[in-house]
């Protein structure tokens, strides 16, 4: 008898699969990739919208704030609701909102209602991510099969920034800034209308629980005070008033949150989603890791256009070797391994890989070459974080009961969406005090215009490299967790409805049933 999913007998222990699993990949992964797009490709487009509408310096941060503030903070919540209201009328919610928000953002003739389309993108970009993920969980549950779907899925959830950076300089440069937000409309729509034809959710997947309101206020209001807080840090100072109020106030609120999640009866993160030890080193691996590649997308995008003189859609194809290497390493190498070795043996060296990618970019200078040192430095760096991230997305939702796949996905999406904001004001910090300090240094030494430039552009490289090699460390740091805290065997056996102890060990993770709700 054929070992593929289709062929084995219907019983509790291996449900027949769903038939249209594959089809609705195609448009997951499409409502996937225009999330994830869009938190790169506004950034191409921001000066010339600032210009257009008269946004000043002070404000600007506003619009890529106000979507990570909505998004961040509603995560868990969105999450809870796919496990609620069911993912599939979540899903195609957070679709259709998230056109309308951007059809706003696109057609805004006022900073006021381009701040507002943000926030709303992040609303409904809230509902879309979790359970986009979390339906994948749901409709994979046969290893080889789950293998490739997350295979997919990763490759897109680390490859779509750098598309973004394409696709936006491409959009900007030849159309107009507006089609940054126009574009997500079609995305959508192909998505939406795929996604209601082909969905079929799994019977008893739902948590049809109370909605734990203390739960959704506390960490709402926490992620939002730890989201604003970083980024607060990065725009202003570390030690401003309303900073650090922003983080004590994230500090007391997320600590209630967890007191009040394990006292209640139907609590909106059940703690045991967090506890598990593979998810948990799953969670802090990924969040770290987004830390550094955040930083870098930043740095590298400002090294390319300021020090190089890039146009912005040579700046985006500048990026190419890393989304390849991306989409290789999470199909070709993480998705074919995925069913053969245990998740940290692909996780830790992947992540190593990638580390050895950015300790290239450390040697960066004005002058630098692209094809000796940019080029391979991306192609390690996608190799490394397509090989980790697809098993990791697996692994996030590995073992957990169907009716927390939801909260758990949410997981995935706060993990990175923290680490996006840590990283961004982190990295920014220790760059600019590099770069200030090198100017202090060496601008008496620069008489003549053009030796001020000069040392103006080596300054910035300074600060940029300073800063890598933090993230060289955070990296390593991530593969460090991978190694010892995730101990599971293949990410493959069992998905939502596995138990949820099951993996902890290759061997016995072999004789443990799959149990489908």
């Amino acid at each position: 008898m054929s070992r593929t999913a289709p062929s084995r007998p219907a019983d509790p222990g291996h449900p027949t699969p769903d038939p249209m699993r594959w089809k609705a990949l195609v448009f997951i992964a499409l409502a996937q990739l225009m999330v994830v797009l869009d938190a790169t490709i506004v950034n191409i487009a921001l000066p010339s919208a600032q210009q257009d509408l008269g946004i000043s310096d002070g404000n600007r941060q506003w619009v890529i704030t106000a979507y990570a503030l909505a998004f961040g903070g509603l995560l868990l919540f969105g999450g809870r609701i796919a496990d609620l209201w069911g993912r599939k009328n979540t899903f195609l919610t957070g679709l259709v909102g998230f056109a309308a928000a951007s059809a706003i953002g696109g057609a805004a003739q006022n900073e006021a209602m381009l701040l507002a389309s943000r926030a709303l993108q992040g609303v409904f970009g809230a509902l879309l991510a979790p359970a986009a993920l979390s339906l994948l969980a749901v409709m994979f549950t046969d290893g080889k099969e789950r293998a490739k779907a997350f295979g997919i899925y990763g490759a897109i959830a680390g490859g779509g920034g750098a598309v973004g950076l394409i696709l936006g300089g491409v959009l900007t440069e030849y159309l107009d800034w507006r089609w940054t937000f126009y574009v997500n409309i079609p995305f959508a729509v192909a998505a939406a209308v795929g996604a209601y034809l082909v969905i079929r959710e799994p019977a008893g997947a739902r948590n049809r629980s109370p909605l734990d309101v203390p739960g959704v206020v506390l960490s709402t209001l926490g992620l939002v005070a730890l989201v604003y807080g970083f980024t607060r840090a990065e725009s202003s100072d570390w030690s401003d008033p309303l900073t650090v109020t922003m983080f004590v106030s994230a500090a007391v609120l997320l600590l209630a949150f967890v007191l009040v999640e394990a006292k209640v009866k139907a609590p909106l993160l059940p703690l045991r989603v967090l506890t598990d030890r593979n998810r948990g080193g799953v969670y802090l691996a990924l969040g770290l890791a987004v830390i550094s590649m955040f930083g870098l997308f930043l740095f590298l995008t400002y090294y390319l256009q300021i020090v190089k003189g890039y146009s912005p859609v040579s700046t985006g194809f500048a990026f190419m070797p890393m989304i390849v290497g991306m989409i290789t390493g999470s199909t070709q190498i993480g998705a074919r391994l995925m069913t053969r070795v245990p998740a940290r043996l692909l996780m830790g060296p992947g992540f190593l890989v990638a580390a050895v990618g950015m300790l290239l970019l450390t040697r960066l200078d004005i002058d630098s070459s692209y094809a000796a040192l940019l080029l391979p430095a991306m192609l390690l760096l996608g190799l490394g974080m397509g090989t980790a991230f697809m098993p990791a997305m697996s692994l996030a939702t590995h073992g957990v009961e169907a009716r927390d796949a939801g909260v758990a996905s949410a997981m995935v999406n706060t993990s990175q969406q923290v680490g996006g904001a840590i990283g961004t004001a982190l990295l920014n910090t220790i760059a600019a005090s590099a770069t200030t300090a090198y100017l202090k240094d060496h601008a008496a030494s620069a008489t003549t215009r053009s030796a001020q430039e000069l040392v103006g552009l080596k300054a910035m490289v300074e600060g940029y490299t300073s800063a890598i090699w933090f993230a060289v460390g955070i990296l390593v740091a991530s593969a460090v967790i991978s190694l010892t805290m995730i101990n599971a065997g293949r990410p493959d056996e069992g998905g939502p409805g596995a138990p949820a102890g099951a993996g902890e060990d290759a061997e016995e993770e072999l004789k443990v049933p799959v149990i489908a709700h």
